[in-house]
């Protein structure tokens, strides 16, 4: 099977609060790095209440010193609310912090609505190439490998702390196109499965297409990010993913809410039984018996010639969380 990896959202479980939510991502990371997972990501939202993860940097800054072995990054910066300049002096201070453990994984999204963009200051997604380009040279540079000419746009400016390693770079994507472009950048690719509500294949394709060697790999190398919970049956893995479920089909519905109990997600889904949305919904995650989700990973990594999946850390509480990771991992 793929290597496998875990994506931390920092949910807000039950009467948690957010601030309880970052601190348990860090139970979930030791927890991952324990079992051998390869790698542990972090995501980026902006206000939304059901999610803790505003700044991936500073979670990441913490886990490097919880963890000693399992690689650690972003699913993902997203790029266009920042200066590229300042992402890359960042990742290379985390680089600096955990050599050869650091991912940058970057979206061209907000991670936000409209409004919140603009209260971040956020550029259009058209930004994002221009500034994808200038964050390769500013990591490229302070590394060593690529050092800035007289003639480039940025001569004279310098990302710090200087290497002598960078992050290793990947492009996280939700369309075929979006995963063409981070293959003819020459980077990693990411599909973002449950953003997407599509199979990561054709999007795998697309990216092992239109590769081209660049100065952060010579080969291409494709990841599928999806949502995946285990529990000792399927009836309990069911039950005890209702809260995601339900909080999906609420935004789908124009709405953001959260479901701190499971009677009270199951009720709300009673309510959409045979709704087409939820059913999209069911589709899109796998959940049940543990031998069940680890053949199905299995199944969708080797289909969609995948080299890694990374599984949302999902589950009502931090216990589900961590025991539907040693499941998935049991086998």
């Amino acid at each position: 099977m793929s290597l496998l990896s875990v994506l931390d959202l920092s949910p807000v479980s039950g009467d948690n609060t957010q601030a309880q939510a970052v601190r348990e991502s860090l139970e979930v990371a030791k927890a991952a790095e324990r079992l051998g997972y390869h790698r542990f990501w972090v995501a980026e939202h902006h206000n939304i209440g059901g999610l803790a993860s505003p700044a991936p940097e500073i979670l990441i800054a913490a886990l490097t010193q919880v963890t000693s072995t399992i690689r650690l990054g972003s699913g993902g910066v997203m790029l266009v609310n920042y200066s590229p300049l300042k992402v890359a002096e960042v990742f290379m201070e985390l680089e600096a912090l955990a050599p050869g453990r650091i991912d940058l994984g970057v979206g061209r999204a907000l991670g936000a609505d409209g409004r919140t963009g603009a209260a971040l200051r956020s550029s259009s997604s058209e930004a994002f190439p221009h500034y994808f380009a200038l964050l390769n040279a500013w990591l490229l540079d302070a590394a060593g490998k690529e050092p800035i000419g007289a003639d480039h746009p940025a001569h004279d400016i310098h990302a710090h702390p200087k290497g002598p390693s960078h992050p290793d770079l990947f492009m996280l994507c939700s369309s075929a196109e979006s995963a063409a472009f981070a293959g003819q950048a020459g980077v990693g690719m990411v599909f973002a499965e449950f953003i997407a509500r599509s199979d990561g294949g054709p999007a795998v394709a697309a990216y092992r297409n239109s590769f081209r060697p660049s100065p952060f790999r010579e080969t291409p190398w494709a990841g599928i990010a999806t949502i995946a919970l285990a529990a000792d049956d399927h009836d309990e893995a069911v039950r005890l993913d209702a809260p995601r479920r339900a909080s999906s089909l609420a935004t789908l519905t124009g709405q953001r809410q959260r479901f701190p109990s499971i009677p009270d997600a199951q009720a709300y889904l009673a309510q959409f039984a045979g709704d087409p949305r939820l059913a999209d919904i069911e589709a899109r995650s796998i959940v049940g018996e543990a031998s069940d989700v680890r053949a199905r990973l299995a199944e969708k990594a080797r289909e969609a010639r995948a080299d890694e999946l990374l599984v949302m850390a999902s589950g009502p509480t931090l216990a589900t969380r961590i025991r539907s990771l040693e499941l998935i991992k049991a086998g």
